[in-house]
C-alpha cells in the first residue's frame, strides 16, 4: 500500500496544493493532526484539502479537537483518537492531542500521560500507530533543547512494536526518524512524505 502522510498543515496552502497533487499516487493518506491554528480556521483547512484523490485516516492535533476534526472532516476521512480502524488488511491505531500537556495554555487539545496510556492500552495491535506527538527521545527536542515526547507513546510502541509510528508537533523536528525496537518512528511535518507498506 502506497501511504502519503503528513503533519502540521497549519492552514498552509503551498502545503496543501503539493498534498492534494501528490494524492493521485497514493493509496491511503495519513493526518497526524495540526490542520489549523489555535483551534481556529478548521473548515477552512479541510477545503484545501477537499480535492485529495485517496481516502484520510487523521488524528486531532493540539490545534483541534477530535469532536473539532470529526465535524469538520471531508467525507471518506476516518478520525481515530483512542481507537483503530483496518484499512485493506493494514491495522492502524490512532491517538491525537498535545502529550504531555504543553504550556501553550486553554486553547490547547491535551492530554497527560495518565489519559494517554488509559487510550493507549486498549490497542492489542497495529501495523501503523499515528499519534500527534512523538515519543518520548525520538524526534522530540525543541529549539531550546528540550525533549517534549510522550512516554506514554513510547511505551505502546515498546509494547505493540507497529512497523511504523508517525507524528509531528515538534516542529524543529520536521523529517526525523529514529527506531523503538524494530520500529520505525518519523516525525512527518508538512511536506508529502510516502511510504510502501
Amino acid at each position: 500500500m502506497r501511504v502519503l502522510a503528513f503533519s502540521d498543515l497549519h492552514l498552509s496552502r503551498r502545503h496543501a496544493r503539493a498534498l492534494v497533487e501528490a494524492s493521485g499516487e497514493a493509496d491511503l493518506v495519513i493526518g497526524a493532526g495540526d490542520f489549523c491554528n489555535l483551534r481556529e480556521g478548521l473548515e477552512q483547512a479541510m477545503a484545501l484539502l477537499d480535492r485529495l484523490q485517496a481516502p484520510m485516516v487523521a488524528v486531532p492535533g493540539n490545534s483541534e479537537t477530535a469532536d473539532e476534526l470529526r465535524a469538520a472532516a471531508l467525507p471518506g476521512t476516518t478520525v481515530l483518537h483512542g481507537e483503530g480502524a483496518e484499512v485493506e488488511g493494514l491495522r492502524l491505531f490512532g491517538l491525537g492531542g498535545g502529550i504531555p500537556v504543553t504550556p501553550f495554555g486553554d486553547w490547547s487539545f491535551d492530554l497527560t500521560e495518565g489519559q494517554a496510556a488509559e487510550l493507549l492500552d486498549s490497542c492489542s495491535g497495529a501495523d501503523l500507530l499515528i499519534t500527534h506527538s512523538p515519543p518520548k527521545g525520538i524526534a522530540d527536542v525543541t529549539s531550546r533543547g528540550l525533549s517534549v515526547g510522550s512516554t506514554a507513546i513510547r511505551a505502546a510502541i515498546d509494547r505493540l512494536q507497529p512497523a511504523l509510528a508517525l507524528c509531528g508537533h515538534v516542529h524543529d523536528c520536521w523529517g526525523q526518524e529514529g527506531r523503538i525496537g524494530g520500529t520505525r518512528v518519523v516525525n512527518l511535518g508538512p511536506a508529502p512524505t510516502w511510504f510502501d507498506l
